[in-house]
């Protein structure tokens, strides 16, 4: 056989195998609104940029009549690309083949594009749409999944490693997306859980739909397993490449500059957004606005404990990571949930040299029973351990009430920030005044005449002894107080000043936080 004939043996090949599951499993999957696993890379990556390995692999099954059936990619394609010009690798299973279910050559498709990923130190995005563990091929399909959580765990903070659910998750599929730094879901078409409702039923004798137990809504406001909910795939695509904007490609690197832009001033005055009335509530994204470039803030986790707000936005040009109490939801206080979105934030920020700038308004720790129950003590202290952990430069800014343990967390000078500023408005101590004043005069306020009366003189008292920053001030706490309107110029300095910042760390294999 000459080249010629060659040439079109392999182009008939080609043709075959990128046909995945055939037309009418592709058809079928176009009716339920997916697109296929092929148009999804090509939807994510830059135009004509994907370059396919493994196109010919074949799965080794024998029993249940597994040698008789020709999987093409053995239901997962993998391959090389770019966005917005840099390189990434990526995967997408084909749940046109086989239900996109994972057998041993599947899985070895995958672990060799993560490896490919670390070490070129690139980007690893994930398309999960599987029925899950190819039962036909019994433990070899759970040794797959377990050569992919190993890699996700060594890859982690190395590089971004990013998981979207456009289909069924299930099962000990789910723990890899669980493993990587952010899951993107669709509504209506992501579904993760790790027994379905059929089980729940049988076990259980409860029913509930695949999307109540594990839709997208339901990871991103109840369960926080997910961090961007769109309501189309493209949609979905469109925040990924905007989030690749924001983030360097390894550990190595520093996320890309862009050039300087100031707010948009007209739209978000800071001076504007705060409240007179030190009880009255706002939107912390406004401030955030009114401080980074062009007003730009991409937020994540919009929907999960949103008394806290965690995002990305760029200030003179650089990416930063924002960590701020949101007044608007239970008064920005830290509970079990809060703590642990920030905590992790903070850490993917440390990992990948992303500046930290943290807004502070709270009256602290969420009280309550079901708090206590739910381990608020533990989930609290890993805010603090991330923040104590973090070596990239941390600039907080403490606007209104800073009371208890909050102040602490709320990444203070005792836990290493490098800058920290106080507005006039600011409010630093033990707790609020009304509590505090009850604690410390509760003996006279109790034998006056009129308690009522003492107890407001007392409040007022403790108010004019800290409902100011100046008392923190005088003990170095705080490095100064600043006009609400100086504080993107702040940021600016502090961040430009801190751009060489080193830490020792003692030598340890690793520390061991509060899980």
């Amino acid at each position: 056989m000459g080249l010629k004939q060659k040439s079109a043996d392999l182009k008939k090949r080609m043709r075959e195998a990128v046909k995945g599951g055939g037309t009418k499993a592709i058809e079928k999957q176009k009716a339920t609104g997916k697109m296929t696993a092929r148009e999804r890379i090509m939807s994510i990556l830059d135009n004509k940029s994907f370059h396919e390995y493994d196109l010919f692999v074949k799965h080794s099954g024998v029993d249940f009549d597994m040698d008789k059936k020709y999987l093409p990619g053995d239901g997962v394609i993998t391959g090389t690309g770019t966005i917005n010009g840099h390189p990434v690798c990526i995967y997408a299973q084909d749940f046109t083949v086989a239900g996109g279910s994972l057998g041993w050559a599947h899985a070895k498709k995958i672990t060799k594009i993560m490896d490919h990923a670390m070490k070129l130190k690139i980007p690893l995005i994930g398309i999960n749409d599987s029925g899950g563990a190819r039962i036909q091929e019994g433990v070899n399909a759970l040794a797959g999944y377990g050569e992919i959580f190993y890699r996700n765990t060594q890859a982690s903070g190395v590089i971004p490693q990013i998981s979207v659910i456009l289909g069924p998750c299930a099962g000990g599929a789910v723990y890899s997306p669980a493993l990587t730094d952010f899951v993107f879901v669709v509504e209506k078409v992501s579904k993760m859980f790790i027994t379905g409702p059929e089980v729940i039923k049988s076990v259980l004798g409860e029913e509930i739909s695949m999307e109540e137990l594990g839709g997208a809504r339901v990871h991103c406001e109840i369960t926080g397993n997910a961090h961007f909910y769109a309501e189309s795939e493209d949609e979905s695509f469109s925040q990924i490449k905007h989030l690749f904007s924001f983030i360097p490609w390894n550990n190595e690197k520093k996320a890309e500059t862009f050039p300087k832009r100031g707010p948009k001033t007209r739209q978000y005055k800071i001076e504007n957004i705060i409240p007179a009335d030190p009880r009255q509530p706002y939107d912390v994204r406004d401030v955030i606005k009114a401080i980074c470039d062009d007003s730009e803030f991409f937020e994540i986790q919009e929907l999960f404990a949103a008394n806290i707000v965690i995002g990305f936005a760029r200030i003179a040009g650089q990416s930063v990571g924002f960590v701020a109490n949101q007044p608007l939801v239970l008064a920005g206080v830290l509970d079990v949930d809060s703590s642990d979105k920030a905590a992790r934030f903070i850490r993917y920020c440390d990992s990948f040299n992303i500046p930290l700038v943290t807004l502070v308004d709270l009256p602290g720790y969420l009280p309550g029973i079901d708090q206590e129950h739910a381990g608020v003590i533990r989930h609290g202290a890993k805010l603090l351990y991330a923040y104590s952990e973090a070596t990239v430069p941390k600039i907080t800014v403490i606007m209104r009430k800073a009371y208890g343990g909050g102040y602490i967390a709320m990444c203070s000078h005792h836990l290493r920030a490098d800058f920290v500023c106080a507005w006039p408005t600011a409010e630093i101590a033990v707790m609020g005044p009304e509590g505090a004043a009850n604690i410390i005069f509760r003996n006279e306020i109790k034998n006056a005449e009129n308690p009522d009366d003492l107890r407001k003189q007392k409040v007022k008292e403790y108010k004019n002894k800290f409902a100011n920053p100046y008392v923190a001030a005088a003990y170095g706490y705080i490095d100064a107080v600043i006009e609400p309107f100086e504080t993107r110029s702040f940021l600016v300095h502090a961040l430009e000043i801190s751009e060489s910042k080193t830490v020792q760390i003692p030598k340890k294999k690793h520390g061991i936080p509060p899980f």
